[in-house]
Parts: structure tokens; sequence; C-alpha cells
């Protein structure tokens, strides 16, 4: 029918992240949120429209695009769309190990941050948290966010790679190396390197000029593309080194390769019109 309204639609589940205890994504067009609250830091962005939320008893307002919410935790809150065509949002539920509970006050004054750096931040989180298989990206993406957060927070200052950035790289690479298909945890690597997690990663990316994350990746289709001139089939290729399943190392080897695994082990037999290498 001609100018209906669109439907609610909703998605939402837990990823294997530490520190994300959901993540939510809606639409909405005419629901209101009752007074609550949560025990969990709520970090939204607006991808359409616009809301209207009370933040213990306080009105805010926030249009897609223009900022960032942080709702903190045990603080009532309610929300509800502006316009008739309602509004996109997509949430991410933190725990205490992300931000602590004693921080919640100094949120509750201003919970909308003017940050676009912080929003995009928060958008490739999203991209990443979408893709099973991503945990060690969407890891790292979230201890840059949190460390965002804090400074807004003023409760942390970001500290710059200094004389121990390449020793704590290397450390780092070293463990990435040793455990190309198990992969590791960011938590794990930092508390091996006794090195804060976005630190370390400041110190490997400064070292090596890439991210540790797209390292990893970046090996693990090196021992792909080996594998699949050895006549292995994509599928176990992709448990072989490391990559949650098929899909997963098809989306990361065309982005890398410019073809699909499939199409590359064919050129194994050598130029016969297929894709190149």
């Amino acid at each position: 029918m001609t100018g209906a309204r669109p439907r609610t639609s909703i998605s939402a589940w837990r990823p294997p992240v530490p520190g994300i205890t959901e993540v939510f994504h809606a639409h909405f067009t005419d629901h209101a949120y009752p007074a609550h609250t949560h025990d969990t830091w709520d970090l939204m962005i607006l991808d359409d429209g616009s809301v209207d939320f009370a933040l213990d008893r306080h009105r805010h307002g926030a249009t897609a695009g223009a900022g960032v919410l942080l709702l903190p935790p045990g603080v009532p809150h309610d929300g509800r769309t502006v316009t008739t065509s309602g509004f996109r949002k997509r949430n991410l539920y933190l725990d205490d190990s992300v931000l602590p509970q004693r921080l919640a006050g100094r949120a509750v004054d201003a919970p909308v941050f003017s940050d676009m750096l912080l929003r995009r931040r928060i958008d490739q989180l999203h991209a990443a948290l979408v893709h099973a298989g991503d945990g060690f990206e969407a890891e790292s993406r979230l201890s840059f966010i949190r460390e965002r957060l804090l400074s807004h927070l003023d409760a942390l200052r970001p500290r710059t790679p200094g004389h121990e950035a390449n020793r704590l790289a290397a450390g780092l690479r070293e463990l990435l190396d040793s455990r190309i298909r198990v992969g590791i945890y960011l938590h794990e690597a930092a508390a091996v390197l006794h090195a804060h997690p976005t630190h370390l990663i400041r110190c490997f990316k400064q070292t090596y000029g890439l991210p540790p994350h797209a390292y990893l990746t970046g090996r693990r289709i090196e021992r792909a593309r080996r594998l699949l001139l050895d006549d292995h089939r994509p599928a176990d290729v992709a448990a072989t080194v490391g990559f949650h399943d098929q899909a997963h190392l098809n989306r990361h080897f065309t982005r890398h390769v410019g073809t699909t695994p499939a199409r590359y082990r064919r050129t194994r037999t050598g130029p016969s019109g297929a894709t190149s290498p």
C-alpha cells in the first residue's frame, strides 16, 4: 500500500566479545520506551531520524549522524521518536569491564557526544560484529572506543608509544604468528605482554604499519593461498587457517586477492583465461 509506514524491525545477539553483553539494531516507527534502567551502559548511534529522551528527569534530543548517545547504568531514562518515519538505531550494551559504574554520574549531565571520530569507530565496530569470526577486530575496535569514551568522561588521557613500541610490537607479532589458526583475544595478549590494549595496538601499528587484526588476517590469507594451490577445498582451508567458516574466508580472501578462493584454486593449473592471482 502506497504511503504505508515502514514496519518495526529488530535484530539482537550476544557476540563473543568481552565487554559487550548485547548488540541491538532496530527501526522503530511509533514505539515509545517507558522509563526504565539498565545494569549496563547503553552506547547508541542513530542512522536515521531523531529521538527525544529523558535521563534522570532531564530531556535531551539527538538526530541521526550528529552524535553518540551514552546512557549510564542504573539511571532512569525513556525514549520516543520525533518524526512520523521513526528512527533507526544501533546499540551496544557494555558491562563495567569497559566502563566502570563509578563514572555513571559523569554521563548524566551530557549524555550526547558530538564526536565524529567516536561515531565512525562505533560504526566500524558494528560492521565487524555483524560477521562471525571477526572477534579479534571487534575487540580491538572496542578498546579504542573505550579509550575515547573515558576521555569524554575525563578519566583517561591516551598514551603515545615511546621507546618500548618496537619491543611490544615484536612480542605481539610473535604471539600472533604462533596462533594463526586459533587466534588470541586482545586482553589475553595485553596480559601476556603487560601492556594496555590500545597502547599495544598503537605500538604494533607504529612499528608494522597496520593494526594487529589486519596482520593476522593477512597471515591467514597467505596460508590459504598455499593450501588452495595445493588443491585443498575452500571449506577445509577456512577451518585449517582459522577462519570462522567458508563465507568468512570468501569475504576476506576476495578483498585481499581480488577473486574468490574457488576461482583462485582453479588457477593452480596455469594460465587458461582464468582470473590471475
